[in-house]
């Protein structure tokens, strides 16, 4: 057996933390974040931190002949909102979202998350807040927080500053995968409302905010009642339950998540190449930070409709005869629907066209 003893000049000698990284902190958030992995457990995974990987058992969760697809995302510049503000619950949420948002849209359950968050220092209380986030995205997606990494990199995030990523797997019965091939003319066009900007965007956000030399913690000018960096950074929607729903009523042809480039350039993804979206850009009304951004700091209306979601976070193309039980199935999730549109007959690859707005002029 060999034996090492550790010794050294105290003076001449290094130390990780004197470098900046602090193992010590490292496990503090590690225990302090346990509980909430665990709070995520489903069928399949137990949600268990501290291994090097971690485990997700397809037949406990139900599954006979799945497909697995795969998602990762981040937050974006929003996090240059939530350091300023000191406000970091709610980014957790919007990784969350924006990962397994993607998967839903082809008929994915989310079954398990893994997040990597990297700082300059690490902050026990912020990483706790964010993780806190995370946790409640998964458990209103149904997956399971199963394990992540923690990186303190001092020298390449300044101060408090951090960057959040996010992976996300599902599975979809290999029959039941949603791919938008069905849909055709006469299809109808459903949007489902989103909370706010999301996580898109707040690049153009943040120069607008600076160049009016508005205070995050002054009054919203779209919303009196509440601070503006409270406003902006209003979490993600998670559509999973109300999107499994609507799948589950039958006659969901194809489904959308709305996110960068808007409506205008995200809806094409899904429709086949003998269709076109005619949109209604009246059927619905857009949250009020829409009709700010577009009034007050001067954002032209095209601009607008490929940089925004412009209130409509999901949307899915129905069979005409089924449009009545998807929307009921929808609703009783708790989304808000609108028709918004409907498919028509295209000579080329799909497009989309939205007349009107949804905030006035």
């Amino acid at each position: 057996m060999t034996f090492i003893q550790f010794s050294g000049d105290a003076i001449n000698s290094h130390t990780y933390k004197q470098a900046g990284v602090d193992i010590a902190a490292g496990d503090a958030l590690v225990q302090a974040i346990k509980p909430l992995a665990a709070a995520t457990a489903r069928p399949g995974a137990g949600a268990g931190l501290g291994g090097f990987a971690g485990l997700f058992d397809l037949k406990a969760a139900g599954f006979a002949d799945p497909l697995l697809l795969a998602a990762t995302d981040g937050v974006g510049t929003k996090l240059k909102l939530a350091v300023a503000t000191q406000t970091h619950d709610g980014v957790g949420i919007d990784l969350v979202a924006m990962c397994v948002n993607d998967l839903v849209v082809q008929g994915a359950e989310p079954l398990l998350f893994l997040d990597y968050f990297a700082t300059g220092r690490l902050d026990v209380d912020v990483g706790r807040s964010i993780v806190a986030g995370i946790a409640d995205g998964c458990r209103q997606a149904g997956c399971a927080l199963i394990g992540g990494e923690t990186a303190e990199l001092p020298g390449m995030y300044a101060g408090g500053d951090y960057d959040l990523a996010g992976f996300a797997v599902g599975a979809v019965e290999r029959g039941a995968l949603v791919t938008g091939a069905d849909i055709a003319a006469g299809d109808v066009i459903l949007g489902l409302a989103s909370t706010g900007l999301h996580s898109n965007g707040f690049s153009l956000v943040r120069r607008v905010v600076d160049g009016l030399g508005l205070p995050l913690d002054g009054p919203a000018p779209f919303e009196p009642s509440r601070r503006l960096g409270d406003g902006l950074l209003t979490p993600t929607r998670i559509y999973v339950r109300g999107c499994l729903a609507g799948i589950a009523a039958g006659g969901v042809r194809g489904l959308c998540h709305v996110t960068g480039g808007g409506i205008v350039e995200n809806l094409p993804r899904v429709l086949p190449d003998d269709v076109r979206a005619e949109i209604d850009g009246t059927a619905w009304p857009a949250p009020a930070v829409f009709g700010w951004l577009a009034r007050e700091a001067g954002i032209a209306d095209d601009e607008m409709l490929r940089t925004f979601n412009c209130g409509v976070g999901m949307i899915a193309i129905v069979d005409p005869a089924c449009v009545a039980p998807v929307r009921a199935a929808l609703a009783a999730a708790g989304e808000t629907v609108w028709e918004i549109g409907r498919v028509a007959a295209a000579d080329g690859p799909g497009s989309v066209h939205i007349e009107g707005l949804p905030w006035p002029r």
